[in-house]
């Protein structure tokens, strides 16, 4: 467990102003696997699932964990098994505290990736 993943995300529209860049890289290394888009309003991970099954599962642990801390991030699924999942703060239009918290918490859960 993180540190990120003892957090609780805070209400997008009362927490201020985005991540800098910086503030941003240091919060990344919590969050194995993710990335920062190149404008540095978002992260990413892509997930490689053992099948169709497995990415529909893994969806519905992803939406438990949004709904449960109220951020929600953007789920592709692509090819039946190639999920890419996205966080931003739309209040925002950029990165929040929020968004890496939920990556960790995305990170902590079981998932059966293809291989």
């Amino acid at each position: 467990m993180t540190e990120l993943t003892a957090k609780k995300c805070k209400p997008c529209e009362g927490i201020g102003k985005t991540l800098t860049r910086e503030e941003a890289q240091k919060l990344l290394p919590q969050t194995s696997g993710w990335q920062i888009d190149g404008t540095g309003k978002k992260i990413s991970r892509a997930f490689v699932m053992k099948n169709f099954l497995a990415a529909v599962d893994f969806m519905a642990k992803i939406a438990r964990v949004a709904e449960a801390d109220d951020h929600h991030p953007d789920l592709h699924l692509v090819r039946y098994r190639n999920l890419t999942v996205e966080l931003t703060t739309h209040a925002l239009d950029g990165l929040s505290e929020n968004d890496f918290i939920v990556a960790a918490k995305i990170n902590a859960l079981p998932a059966e990736l293809k291989g």
